[in-house]
C-alpha cells in the first residue's frame, strides 16, 4: 500500500493505466479476464495459423525478437505458429531452433561456473545464450506440449543455463509464448511460465495456444510485445517475482563465497535488500497498537483514525496529473 508514496511506484501506476487504455482502444479489453484462460470444451483448431497474412511494411530493425524455438521437422502446426508471429511481429526476428542446437551435454552439476560463469562445455552453448538471447529486446519461447512440459530439449536447454547462475539478466523485456497443445489441461506447466516470468523480471506479453483461435492470440501476443518494447513497459511484481526474487537473494547470500559471479550481480543491482530493522516505524506501531487497545482512546479516535492513515496518499493524489494521449 506504500508504493504510491515512492517515485518507482507512482511510475509504475501510471504505466499500467496508460496500458489499460491502449488495451481498450485496441480491443482487448473485453478479453481481459479470459486472456490466460483456455476452456477444453473449446474446439482445437490447429490450423488456424496457416494462412499467413502479407505485411504491410517492413519489420523495423530498431529492436529485435528472438525466436527460440523446439521445433522438429515434422512439426507443422507449431511452424505455422511461429510463421504467424514473425509475418505480423513489428520487429526483426531471429529463429533459433534449439532441435537442431548440437548440445555436447546435460549440466553436470560441476558447479566450475559458479566462480567465473564459464561453462566447462565448448560446445558454443554459452555464445548461443549470450550473444544471441539475451541480447534481444524480447524472448518467444515456441514449443510442443510433450510429458505435461516444454519437452526434454528445453529441459536440456534450462539445465544447460546454469552457467548464468541466478542472475535476471534479461529483466524488463518482455516474454511470449507459442504453444502447440492443450495448455488448459496442464496447470503446472502455465504456473512455471508465469512464475518464471515474474522470477526473471519479464512481462508475460501473452501466451498463444493453439486449442482456440490461435491466430487472434499470436497476433494480440506480438501487439503487446511491440507496445511493452516501445513503451519499455514492465509491471510491478506479483507474488511469485517478489518471492522468487527473496528466496534467490537468501540463498546467493548464503553461498556468496562459491557464486560469485551471482553474488556481484546481486551486489550491484540492490538485491540485498535487508536488514530492515526499521526501528522508527516498528516503534511508531507500538504505539498505534496500544492506542488501538485503549477503548476510551478508540472511541474518541472514531473515524480519525482512518483519515490519518490515508493522509500521505491524499498529498500524493492532490498533485497528480494524468496527461492522457492517443499515441500508444
Amino acid at each position: 500500500m506504500e508504493d504510491l508514496l515512492h517515485k518507482k511506484g507512482r511510475k509504475e501506476a501510471l504505466s499500467f493505466f496508460r496500458h489499460v487504455l491502449w488495451s481498450v482502444r485496441r480491443g482487448y479489453a473485453k478479453d481481459s479476464a479470459v486472456v490466460f484462460t483456455r476452456a477444453l470444451s473449446h474446439a482445437r483448431s490447429p490450423l488456424s495459423c496457416a494462412y499467413v497474412p502479407e505485411r504491410s511494411k517492413a519489420p523495423s530493425d530498431k529492436a529485435r525478437v528472438a525466436i527460440v524455438a523446439d521445433l522438429a521437422e515434422g512439426d507443422k502446426d507449431l511452424r505455422d505458429m511461429i510463421f504467424r508471429f514473425m509475418a505480423v511481429c513489428d520487429y526483426k526476428c531471429s529463429l533459433i531452433n534449439i532441435h537442431e542446437f548440437p548440445f555436447a551435454g546435460g549440466c553436470l552439476g560441476c558447479f566450475h561456473c559458479a566462480a567465473d560463469g564459464k561453462c566447462v562445455y565448448r560446445d558454443g552453448f554459452e555464445d548461443l545464450l549470450r550473444d544471441q538471447i539475451q541480447t534481444a529486446d524480447a524472448t518467444v519461447y515456441a514449443f510442443t506440449i510433450k510429458d505435461h512440459s516444454m519437452g526434454y530439449r528445453f529441459k536440456l536447454f534450462d539445465d544447460r543455463q546454469f552457467c548464468n547462475g541466478h542472475r535476471t539478466v534479461t529483466m524488463g523485456k518482455p516474454v511470449g509464448y507459442i504453444i502447440n497443445g492443450v495448455l488448459s489441461a496442464e496447470p503446472n506447466l502455465r504456473t512455471l511460465i508465469e512464475a518464471r516470468a515474474q522470477v526473471g523480471g519479464n512481462l508475460l506479453a501473452g501466451i498463444a495456444a493453439n486449442e482456440t483461435r490461435a491466430d487472434q492470440e499470436i497476433d494480440q501476443m506480438s501487439d503487446e510485445l511491440s507496445y511493452a518494447i516501445r513503451h519499455n513497459y514492465s509491471q510491478p511484481a506479483n507474488f511469485y517475482g517478489v518471492g522468487g526474487l527473496k528466496i534467490f537473494r537468501d540463498l546467493i547470500w548464503q553461498m556468496q563465497g562459491l557464486m560469485r559471479e551471482d553474488h556481484r550481480f546481486y551486489k550491484a543491482h540492490g538485491f540485498y535488500d535487508f536488514p530492515q530493522k526499521k526501528k522508527g516505524t516498528v516503534l511508531g506501531m507500538y504505539a498505534v497498537g496500544a492506542l488501538m487497545h485503549n477503548k476510551k482512546l478508540q472511541q474518541k479516535l472514531g473515524a480519525n483514525m482512518t483519515e490519518g492513515m490515508l493522509m500521505p496518499y491524499k498529498k500524493v493524489l492532490e498533485k497528480v496529473k494524468i496527461p492522457v494521449t492517443q499515441d500508444t
